[in-house]
């Protein structure tokens, strides 16, 4: 299913190494996730994406100890909430998680939303974070050109990925490019909507019957080829490994642009990434 029973991975700009694709655990109980991290390990996954919002970390970190492979071996991402950002706050908040996951350091740090006014400051928390080695890697989630054009004229530090809604019926392709030729790896939450009407669509449908595979692979295999690390969730066993099962086949240039032509701006659920509150 996967080569060398684990997850290829790619480099991100810093050099550190990160899962091509990983288990996205949001609105999943802490019991859920401390079932379903270790069934996951087994069949080769190493990316596991959580956030303080998920209010799982402690789960996940139980998780994480009961899995079968060194922690070396995971990638671990978890995010600061919207109330707790600033720059004080921001390193407390970071230390709450770690704490809750049971980590000695966690390898991907993300700020989760733009909150306005208070973005620029808590990413001078995360580059003190990197700074001090408690995170292996730093970025942003849900952040729009406007946002990253900020940082990037009033920081040192580029953010190593960009973690934004992403699958064919919303593919925001001028973040993605912005993103991609600045070396910010974009991730994909949601990459399959969500279960949505997206995996009833008629030309999706086509290319699956075409290779012999299911919808949902066929998408994460459109993210796979663009260069886009998706984290689809789920506790069945039975999705994580058809999940996982997208690596033995590749999408022509003509399904690729099919699959691009399905773009029409239709989230999973409506929101502004610009006019982001606290909460």
């Amino acid at each position: 299913m996967v080569p060398n029973g684990a997850v290829e991975r790619v480099t991100l700009a810093n050099g550190v190494t990160m899962p091509c694709l990983g288990l996205g655990v949001w609105q999943a109980s802490d019991r859920e996730v401390e079932r379903v991290i270790p069934q996951a390990v087994e069949i080769g996954y190493r990316l596991i994406d959580t956030a303080t919002l998920y209010e799982n970390e402690a789960g996940v970190g139980r998780g994480i100890r009961a899995a079968a492979v060194p922690r070396e071996e995971l990638f671990i991402t978890t995010k600061v909430w919207n109330r707790d950002q600033g720059y004080e706050r921001t390193l407390a908040a970071f230390e709450a998680s770690r704490k809750r996951l049971g980590l000695e350091y966690i390898d991907l740090y993300l700020i989760h939303w733009a909150v306005p006014d208070r973005y620029p400051e808590t990413w001078r928390a995360l580059e003190t974070l990197y700074r001090d080695g408690a995170v292996r890697a730093v970025g942003v989630s849900n952040f729009v050109v406007s946002h990253l054009e900020r940082i990037l004229q009033e920081s040192e530090l580029v953010p190593m990925v960009n973690q934004i809604e992403r699958h064919p019926y919303h593919a925001q392709t001028p973040v993605v490019a912005f993103c991609q030729a600045h070396g910010i790896q974009v991730e994909a939450w949601a990459p399959l909507m969500r279960g949505g009407p997206l995996l009833s669509d008629p030309a999706i449908a086509t290319i699956a019957a075409r290779h012999g595979k299911t919808p949902a692979q066929v998408v994460l295999r459109w993210h796979l080829q663009h260069h886009v690390i998706p984290i689809p969730k789920t506790v069945r066993p039975e999705r994580l490994r058809e999940n996982l099962d997208v690596f033995d086949f590749t999408l022509s240039a003509e399904e690729m642009a099919a699959l691009d032509r399905l773009d029409r701006e239709q989230q999973s659920f409506p929101y502004d990434p610009v006019a982001v509150r606290f909460g």
